[in-house]
């Protein structure tokens, strides 16, 4: 024990020698994180083992009081007080406690901080193990309620004993004396109006707690004094206290939920609770309210207890929340409540109740009359009520199903209730119609292609309301309608339809009856805009869009202006409305389509827009006309906007020119209108609700938003010169703004106002709407949808801070703000942003300001600037804060803006540099720097900080010192903390080394400001010190040290957190969270230190303990910190960080509920499973996996969990992929009950009697009874996950396809093998769900495992096929893709599959293929009949680019059949059936993509035979080609390669359909004119489409035509393609045209040296053939040598560029062809050596082809070419072997030339060859060894070349007795024996012989019959004999047999004796002389072959033989022919039958 209590024990006496306060209080940090460590790492024993001395010396460390302990101190003493109890038994939690609780207790001589350390711990005590300290729980609680009074000036104090009050309770529960609780209780209660936030904060989470946990406060009373308090508490500032406010009360109303109809049954009780309640929400007296819930019907002693339907507790937050008096504040405290109440009830009694909880939110919150009554209230609730319903409940708590069944009960219950039909069910307002739709379009959105199982539904839902009376409806049903469509994209066509033919009724009913009424004009501006927007998605999905749907709508559009002028002013403007919406939504379709409209859309914008005249005067037009020529240029001015942001390819000069004029028409119209601009008679107004004012507005808006779009893309070119004066007039003008209301302006008065951001009225004094909190908008020069917005740290992201984030957003958007926006691309992301016509007015003028400024002339930019300033001082701004307030924000964000342009390079004249211009604009930002406004100081330090980047390093000085000195010399809070950001601002804009000078100071000034103890100060000082370390990098090494030891005294001092005593502080602790921001700063500190974290001991080791502190922290943004630090430390120093905790954290936080954090830990899993995946779900809890496929369903597009499910697949995939297909299939199957609430979990607790089980049964029942899924509560995981799950098998197959193409290894086949069944059944599963992205991917999982195991045998049985068992699973598979709810895509990707099963051969017999088969020949059937309508199965209304896209797709199916038909024969059957039909469309087909790919944009060409639409296809070619080319380009090859092979298969009707026979347009000679190609010589009309396609994608892509046709893999089947295209049957002489010939020499030629070596194969081939085939080849024996005109030179030209061509390959492989210094060192591929065979082949058949005179160069040339090979030592295993049989066929070409003049040329050259080929075998001789191969090559070569046809070498040459000699030499030497032995008998064996031949003969017989008769050559000069005599008899037998049979069966008559005469004495010497037994053998038999083939003259000879040598002949024959036994010839046994005669002489 005493050792254990040493490892406890603090050193005291190093305490106390260290002197200052902040080290004492490191020293104490660093020994209780150890402590807190080692305690973690206990088991229960070690905890009870330890618990003595760790108490005893935790209770010291609590009463220290130098240093005393702080926050952070007293919190690791409370975890390691609840770490021992938790873990340990309890024997000394009595004692621990008493001991805290005498401190506690103790007078007023403590030390406050040791009260407050022990009241802590008291609280964390019973947080661990109050249930075992009960009976002293209500002393405690009086001990800290007596603290708590005693304590009233120390908040951090009173905060600490309300969380410990809370702990209690929590713990002690219902055996809590209930007089005690009622004292906290009433204590809490009174806390919550307390002016701490911190305090009412804990406050309220103990009343919480009390509720939760005790029995006592469930009456009717108790939550109506909860709810005052709550409410009160609702309108702090503090957002901190409202969430606590919120979820409180949540809790309160959620336990109080019952479903039970015995609670709910009594009509008295609930009559009672609702009476007095709502007087209690305004008396202020809370004991007036006390006395009123008692009932006649229940006693005193029996209270009411609280319960409530849903309707009830929703009832009770509208109530307060639609009265007009309640605060902004509390109207956002009861939208969280309302967050926090769906949350707890969970998700199946949401999902349940959905209907119940919308209708509440939709009619009695949206549609309440104290709320829509005021605007902004209107857009306030609209913005929470959409959080609520479709971010929390609809995304969050809803799954699949039941967003599909939201979506059911809107339309059916809300939206289809409009037009009212039943009287019982009354039609929605506007406003519940409004939130209805847009709840539709947001869960169609999440949804995706899962809508489609609502489509029907929504479509007619939607369209039914496109026609309500009001404006808000239309535009959020036009909205709606977009998301649907891009949801559900099959239905564009539908909808462009009805919409269309809905307009065109509208109007015609318009002006044909009349009066026409206002609902009237309005159906048709809401048919309009919803067509807009539906068109707008064309381009997104093309394949579902309809040029003639669009041509009509242009037509209509058109003709509406043409005609508007007819009718009278109301009928005239809707229609130019509807025309302008039109024509604005079809810009969308971009410049394809525009261009062909362009001159006239200039005529009507012109028309519309004209110049107004000087008799034009605004005063003699009434406020109608003006109205109406207002909103006639506003519409047009919205499409030309439509046009600048769709169309910027088309704005020419010119075309800028012209709409600048526009504007500049449209700018002075505005400025002739009246001053007065309203009107009170409605029959002045030109729609009910608009005013001249606000069309003013809206054209001003246009007019300044078009501007800056051409500003940007046409760099100011024709623009008014005043135009920037006028922008800036209406941002920063004191006096041109829209007055406030006259209730704004009476709250905001100069004595009033406080502060812009809480102002109400949706304009603030003109403010923009870029600056939302701390984050700045992307400026229109951006992209307001880019991501170059500035976002702050703090700000977050989670629903509550939205609903935060509204309290200080002073102008809240809509969408019906600016309809236009429905067809524009910057708002696809949010359409909230849009503001109101007015605030869009100066968010334009400001976006026109920021690009206008940097491209002025200097003087012009300070005068403009100057004029800012002197708005700002202007003396009417003293009466009108607000205004100046407006202008500050204004012109802070406008020069923010302008320096955005400037640094970021938007504008390339921009410059902001002249000194003048530098100086106004610092001093500009210097003084916003310094206001107390946090949002304006934001703005104004990120512009200095881009002021100072773009100024250089002086201008950056003196700025740094004025900021320096403001520091010193401003003690305002606000100023220094400006100053402090201001200053890490600058460092981080203008970088580390520029800004290197000024580190030191800035780091100096942000430090000692740090320890400001003001929280504003050193809150934004720390956020200063971490912009400035982030961008100083390694520079900043030099002051980590003391940085971090800085941090950590901050972090354990007591001045910098909530905590603290001062109110005030603590108030701005809470909102500005200091140990966030130290977090930031240490997780800084990590990137500057990186690697050296590794040697840093005591740095590292100080961060590591402080982020295991930040972990523990409560808030969740420290936490979320901390892990950033864990993940930057985890790369630098890995094996420092505990991994197993770090992962287990990780996993922990996986479940967040807050959406930051969960993306953080799955960032850092990310990075932990990097290197090695497996090892991190080693090291983690069980259920990670599961958690991150949870994850995913929450968030179903997470990349950051994809990424991480994709790398560990790529890691294991190939070690197991059995259990990857498992994986899948289980996420397949999976089911998951959505999140419970508290509710189920309280219903999950034991149930206290029978009778309770059974009314949850009853209830279970009622439920499974509402709603079929509620039966089990189970779903499978989102589409988007089981889909994700899908691709991961795809890639999984795919890197299991590529492994088994490397190597085939048997063991990766049969795992994958193994799971084939579970393959095919997910494929099968997913291609027959609901959602076609789901069956798109089960599809190409089928096509997959057909290219992978179609091949394959099935392992049990070898014969059949593996996948032949699949083939019905297969077949049912593709069947849903030609479904009615099919899809284009998946049709297309079914017709792949189909050919790929049918040509992998699983089944061959035609008859057995069934459906599969049939698909494919109805679907071939179904395109040749040439119907407008094509149909394939039940899949109709195609679109004409999708009936382009399934053709292709089904012509490359049967294409790919034909070409595998090749090596597959059972395909012929096939295909055959069907070739006739498809060689025509196959070429048809091409010669459309030819068209489309090569003919001008605009079409004039009309005759289009395979054109779908007509004439229109034709007109807008332009506008579909980028989308069909796509589709062609996909299968053109595989067409000409169907093309080709019907080609090679010399098929008549090919030739036919090439030659356009087939075309009724071909006239009987074939010469008559034809529309698409006029040609004369060639022989097929298709040649030059096949040819010019093949050529476009062998050259690449042109710029701005669609990219390259193919890719550089696809190059060799193009070229083996375009083989078969020359052949002469098909090109004739087309190719051999000058132009063309050389162009394509041109791309052979780039292609030989760009690409590999199978591609320049294909092009040796090619060569070789057009060699062969060349005119002058067929041609050559008619042209005698005298014919040397043009076209003879013409064709050599020709011939020896291709000649050129098939050397140039050879060169490129054989450098030293061309260059002998080069060298070829590396070994020769195999590939390469075939490529040379070929290309030397080639060669010798090209030579061939030329003219004689060219010819005998050209034989040189190939003669250097084989000589310089057989030179090159790397040639020599493998290419010179392969070579040496076409040597010998070109030898015998050359010498057998006729010719006297070329036959002496001929002999030249093989002299000099022969010579060469000597001179290499000398060299190879002289290098020993290593030259052997080339030694036995150069002696075939030369043998080759002499017998090789007519041996022309004269008999005196020289080198035929040295080549001889080296023969004889080389049967000397063993390693060259057999090749010289092979050499002798081609020399000797060649018949007839010439002079030479015998000559050779004459050198080399003697010395060959000494060496078989002695085994020695006479004159030899190689002496060295083998060293085995073995191996020199073999070679003496050898040449013995080359001489028996080659040598003497060329002789004959007395050649025969004489040489016998010689043989047989030969032979007997040789068998005398030889050393090994089987040699006798061999010389018997072959001198018994002598004496059979030539017996007369064998006799002679042996006749003439002495008797010693006849004796010696005997012998030989006797011994090794008769004796057969030794021979082994004979069997064993055996005689002869027959004896050998031996008497030859006789």
């Amino acid at each position: 024990m005493s050792e254990a209590h040493e490892t406890v024990q603090l050193d005291t006496a190093k305490l106390a020698a260290l002197t200052e306060e902040p080290q004492q209080q490191l020293f104490v940090l660093s020994f209780l994180a150890a402590l807190e460590h080692r305690i973690d790492l206990f088991d229960s024993d070690d905890a009870s083992a330890h618990q003595l001395p760790i108490q005893r010396e935790l209770l010291r460390i609590v009463q220290l009081t130098s240093p005393a302990p702080t926050r952070l101190i007293r919190n690791i003493c409370g975890r390691c007080f609840a770490g021992v109890f938790r873990k340990g038994d309890r024997k000394l939690l009595f004692d621990t406690i008493n001991e805290l609780l005498i401190l506690v207790n103790s007078g007023k001589d403590k030390d406050l901080r040791v009260k407050h350390a022990a009241a802590h711990c008291v609280g964390e005590v019973f947080d661990a193990a109050g249930d075992s300290a009960v009976s002293v729980a209500t002393f405690a609680a009086s001990s800290l309620m007596k603290l708590f009074k005693n304590s009233q000036s120390h908040c951090g104090l009173r905060s600490t004993i309300m969380k410990s009050l809370g702990k209690l309770f929590k713990m002690v529960g219902s055996m809590a004396d209930e007089s005690v609780a009622r004292d906290a209780w009433k204590q809490s209660r009174n806390a919550t109006i307390d002016k701490s936030s911190v305090v009412q904060v804990s406050a309220l989470q103990c009343m919480e707690e009390l509720i939760k946990n005790t029995p006592y406060f469930t009456t009717l009373s108790d939550h109506e004094k909860l709810q005052n308090a709550v409410y009160k508490a609702f309108d702090s500032p503090s957002s901190v206290v409202r969430k606590a406010a919120a979820s409180c009360l949540a809790t309160s109303l959620v336990l109080a939920y019952s479903t039970e109809p015995a609670e709910l049954v009594n009509k008295h009780v609930k009559k009672a609770a609702k009476k007095p309640k709502r007087n209690s929400m305004q008396l202020a007296d809370e004991d007036a309210v006390i006395e009123r819930p008692s009932s006649p019907a229940l006693g005193k002693k029996q209270p009411v207890k609280l319960a409530l339907s849903l309707e009830d507790i929703l009832k009770q937050l509208s109530t307060h929340y639609v009265k007009p008096a309640t605060p902004a504040r509390c109207r956002a405290g009861i939208a969280q409540t309302y967050i926090e109440i769906v949350r707890r009830l969970g998700s199946s009694i949401v999902e349940a109740n959905y209907g119940t909880i919308a209708n509440h939110l939709l009619v009695d919150l949206s549609s309440s009359t104290g709320i829509t009554i005021n605007r902004f209230r209107l857009l306030t609730t609209r913005k929470y009520v959409r959080i609520i319903l479709e971010e929390v409940i609809g995304k969050k708590l809803l799954g699949e199903t039941g967003q599909q069944n939201a979506i059911r009960w809107l339309v059916n219950d809300v939206i289809k209730n409009y037009p009212q039909v039943i009287k019982e069910r009354p039609e929605p307002s506007k406003h519940t119609l409004a939130g209805a739709l847009h709840a539709v379009a947001s869960l169609v959105k999440i949804l995706g292609s899962a809508a489609m199982t609502v489509q029907d539904l929504v479509r007619d839902g939607i369209l039914q309301t496109l026609q309500h009376p009001s404006y808000t409806v239309q535009i959020t049903a036009s909205w709606c309608l977009r998301s649907f469509v891009l949801s559900v994209p099959a239905q564009l066509l539908p909808i462009l339809t009805i919409c269309m033919n809905n307009v065109s009724r509208e109007l015609s009913q318009l002006t044909t009856r009349r009066p026409a009424t206002s609902d009237a004009f309005r159906k048709c501006t809401g048919y309009a805009n919803g067509l807009a927007a539906a068109i707008s998605t064309a381009p997104v999905q093309p394949l579902y869009a309809s040029v003639d749907v669009t041509s009509r709508i242009l037509s209509l559009a058109t003709s509406l202006l043409k005609s508007s002028g007819n009718y009278d002013l109301r009928i005239s403007s809707t229609q130019i409305q509807v025309a302008w919406i039109l024509i604005g939504g079809l810009m969308s379709l971009g410049p394809n389509f525009v261009k062909i409209h362009l001159s006239q859309l200039l005529l009507l914008w012109k028309n519309a827009l004209p110049k107004p005249l000087a008799k034009d005067s605004s005063k003699e037009r009434s406020i109608l006309e003006l109205s109406f020529l207002a909103h006639v240029r506003e519409c047009a001015l919205g499409s030309i906007l439509s046009f600048l942001e769709y169309n910027h390819r088309l704005l020419t000069a010119d075309v800028s020119k012209r709409i600048s004029s526009m504007l500049q028409n449209s700018t002075l119209f505005l400025n002739s209108l009246p001053g007065k601009k309203t009107t009170e008679d409605p029959a002045e107004l030109l729609s009910p609700a608009l005013q001249l004012l606000d069309y003013d507005l809206m054209v001003r808006r246009r007019v300044l938003q078009c501007y800056v779009k051409l500003v940007k893309l046409s760099q100011a070119e024709g623009l008014q010169a005043n135009l920037l004066t006028v922008a800036i007039s209406f941002f920063a003008d004191p006096e041109k703004y829209t007055p406030s209301s006259l209730s704004t302006a009476i709250a905001h008065s100069a004595g009033n106002f406080e502060s812009l951001w809480d102002i109400g009225d949706n304009y603030a004094y003109g403010v923009g709407s870029s600056v939302k909190g701390f984050d700045i908008q992307a400026y229109a020069f951006e992209g307001r949808d880019s991501n170059k917005a500035i976002k702050h740290w703090i700000t977050r992201e989670s629903p509550e801070a939205r609903i935060d984030e509204t309290l200080h957003t002073p102008v809240l958007g809509s969408i019906e703000h600016d309809s236009v926006s429905l067809y524009l691309p910057d708002m696809q992301t949010d359409e909230c942003s849009l503001a109101p016509p007015a605030t869009a007015v100066v968010d334009s003028a400001i976006d026109l300001f920021t690009v206008l400024l940097p491209m002025q002339q200097p003087k012009v930019q300070e005068s403009i600037l100057e004029q800012l300033a002197t708005f700002l001082a202007s003396n009417t701004l003293q009466r009108d804060p607000g205004r100046k307030a407006a202008m500050t924000v204004n012109i802070a964000t406008s020069l923010l803006g302008a320096l955005k342009c400037a640094v970021g390079n938007v504008i390339p004249s921009a410059n902001l540099t002249t000194p003048s211009v530098l100086k106004i604009m610092s001093e500009l930002l210097q003084g916003f720097v310094i206001l107390p406004d946090p949002f304006v100081r934001n703005v104004a330090y990120e512009a200095l900080g881009r002021l100072c980047s773009v100024a250089g390093n002086t201008f950056t000085g003196s700025v740094i010192n004025w900021l320096v000195e403001t520091v010193v010399n401003n003690r305002d809070p606000n100023a220094r903390a400006g100053s402090a950001v201001a200053l890490g601002c600058i460092h981080s804009h203008v970088g580390g080394m520029a800004a290197g000078f000024h580190l030191k100071s800035i780091i100096q000034i942000l430090i000692s400001l740090s320890n400001d103890p003001h929280p504003t100060v050193h809150f934004w000082a720390l956020d200063g010190l971490s912009r400035t370390i982030d961008s100083a990098g390694l520079t900043f090494s030099v002051y980590v040290t003391s940085t971090l030891g800085m941090l950590s005294q901050l972090y354990v001092a007591e001045t910098h957190n909530p905590d603290v005593g001062s109110l005030v502080s603590s108030n701005l602790e809470l909102e500005l969270p200091t140990v966030s921001i130290l977090v930031r700063c240490i997780d800084s500190l990590i990137g500057v230190l990186g690697p050296d974290l590794m040697d840093a001991t005591k740095a590292r080791e100080l961060i590591m303990t402080m982020i295991g502190q930040f972990q523990n922290e409560s808030d969740y943004v420290p936490r979320m910190e901390a892990l950033r630090c864990l993940e930057h430390l985890s790369m630098f120093a890995g094996q420092f960080i505990a991994a197993p905790q770090y992962v287990k954290r990780l996993q922990q936080e996986l479940g967040s509920e807050h959406e930051e954090l969960r993306d953080v830990a799955v960032d850092g899993l990310y990075q932990m499973m990097k290197p090695d995946a497996e090892r991190v779900f080693n090291i983690a809890d069980p259920g990670l996996e599961d958690a991150l496929w949870l994850t995913l369903d929450e968030q179903p597009n997470h990349e950051g969990v994809r990424n991480i499910i994709r790398n560990w697949m790529t890691q294991t995939a190939l070690d197991n992929p059995g259990k990857w297909v498992d994986r899948c299939q289980s996420v397949m199957t999976k089911t998951i009950e959505r999140k419970n609430g508290v509710v189920q979990q309280q219903k999950e607790q034991p149930k206290p009697s029978a009778q309770a089980d059974l009314n949850d049964e009853e209830v279970a029942g009622m439920a499974s009874g509402d709603k079929e899924p509620a039966t089990t509560g189970l779903e499978p995981l989102r589409w988007q996950v089981r889909t994700f799950a899908m691709q991961i098998l795809g890639e999984l197959l795919s890197v299991g396809a590529i492994e088994l193409s490397k190597e085939t290894e048997a063991p990766l086949e049969e795992k994958f093998v193994q799971k084939i069944g579970d393959i095919v059944k997910m494929a099968f599963t997913a291609s027959t769900a609901n959602v076609v992205d789901l069956r798109l991917a089960g599809l190409r999982i089928v096509d997959l495992v057909l290219k992978m195991f179609g091949h394959t045998p099935d392992p049990d049985f070898q014969d059949a096929p593996l996948l032949e068992q699949y083939q019905a699973q297969i077949g049912s598979a593709l069947t849903p893709a030609f479904a009615a709810d099919s899809s284009p895509e998946l049709a297309t990707v079914a017709v792949n599959v189909c050919a790929g099963f049918i040509a992998t051969g699983i089944v061959k017999d035609v008859d057995r293929m069934g459906r599969i088969l049939k698909l494919l020949t109805n679907a071939l059937e179904n395109f040749s009949a040439d119907t407008e309508n094509i149909v394939i199965g039940d899949l109709k209304g195609l679109s004409s680019n999708a009936q382009v896209m399934v053709k292709m797709a089904v012509l490359k199916a049967w294409a790919e059949l034909q070409v595998a038909s090749k090596e597959q024969t059972y395909l012929v059957d096939v295909v055959k059936p069907h070739i006739t039909t498809l060689a025509p469309m196959w070429l048809s087909s091409l010669r459309e993509f030819a068209r489309l790919r090569f003919e001008p944009d605009v079409s004039t060409n009309a005759s289009g035979t395979t054109s779908l639409g007509g004439s229109i296809d034709n007109i807008y070619s332009a506008l579909n080609r980028d989308t069909l080319l796509r589709f062609y380009q996909d299968s053109w090859l595989k067409l000409v390669d169907a093309i080709a092979s019907l080609i090679e298969l010399d098929s008549q009707f090919v030739f036919d359909a090439l030659d356009g026979k087939s075309s009724s347009e071909a006239t009987a000679n074939g010469s008559g004119p034809r529309d698409d190609i006029n040609y004369r010589d060639e022989p097929v009309a298709f040649f030059f489409v096949l040819f010019g396609i093949a050529f476009e994608a062998l050259v690449g892509g042109r710029p701005g035509v669609g990219g390259a046709l193919a890719t550089k893999e696809q190059n060799l089947e193009i070229l083996l393609a375009l083989k078969k295209i020359l052949h002469p049957s098909v090109c004739g002489h087309a190719i051999y045209q000058n132009v063309i010939f050389s162009e394509t020499m041109d791309l052979l030629d780039r292609l030989v040296l760009t690409e590999g070596l199978a591609v320049q194969l294909a092009i040796v081939d090619i060569a070789r053939a057009l060699c062969i085939e060349h005119p002058a080849a067929r041609g050559k024996n008619n042209k005698a040598g005298n014919d040397g005109d043009t076209g003879l030179s013409e064709e050599i030209d020709q011939l020896f560029e291709l000649t050129r061509i098939i050397v140039l390959v050879l060169t490129n492989l054989l450098p030293n062809l061309v260059d002998t210094k080069k060298s070829v060192r590396q070994q020769l591929p195999e590939e390469a050596v075939n490529l040379i065979r070929m290309s030397l082949d080639a060669l010798v058949d090209a030579a061939e082809v030329f003219p004689a005179v060219i010819r005998m160069d050209l034989y040189a040339s190939i003669l250097h070419i084989f000589i310089t090979i057989l030179g090159t030592g790397v040639c020599q295993s493998e290419v010179v072997p392969r070579s040496l049989p076409i040597f010998k066929r070109f030898i015998r070409i050359i010498t057998k030339t006729g010719n006297k003049n070329d036959q002496d040329q001929v002999v030249m050259m093989v002299r000099s060859c022969l010579s060469s080929i000597m001179r290499v075998l000398d060299h190879a001789k002289l290098r020993g060894e290593a030259a052997i191969p080339c030694v036995r090559n150069t002696l075939m070569s030369a043998a080759l070349l002499v017998t090789s046809g007519v041996n022309i070498l004269p008999p005196n040459d020289t080198h035929l007795p040295l080549l001889c000699s080296h023969l004889l030499d080389s049967l000397l030497d063993s390693q060259t024996a057999t090749i010289a032995t092979q050499c002798i008998r081609l020399l000797l064996s060649t018949s007839p012989k010439s002079a030479t031949d015998q000559e050779i003969v004459r050198t080399l017989l003697p010395k060959l019959v000494r060496f078989v008769a002695t085994g020695e050559i006479p004159g030899a000069s190689n002496t060295q004999h083998t060293s085995e005599p073995t191996q020199l008899e073999d070679v003496r037998n050898a040449v013995a047999l080359v001489l028996t049979t080659s040598f003497l069966q060329t002789l004959f008559g007395e050649q025969v004796k004489l040489t016998l005469c010689l043989f047989v004495p030969m032979f007997l010497e040789c068998a005398r002389t030889a050393k090994a037994p089987k040699t006798m053998g061999l010389v018997a038999q072959r001198l018994l072959e002598l004496a059979a083939s030539e017996r007369e003259g064998f006799k002679a000879v042996v006749a003439n033989l002495d008797q010693e040598r006849r004796a010696f002949l005997e012998e030989v024959l006797k011994r090794n022919v008769v004796a057969p036994q030794g021979t082994g010839v004979r069997g064993p046994g055996t005689v002869p039958s027959i004896e050998l005669k031996m008497n030859f002489g006789a």
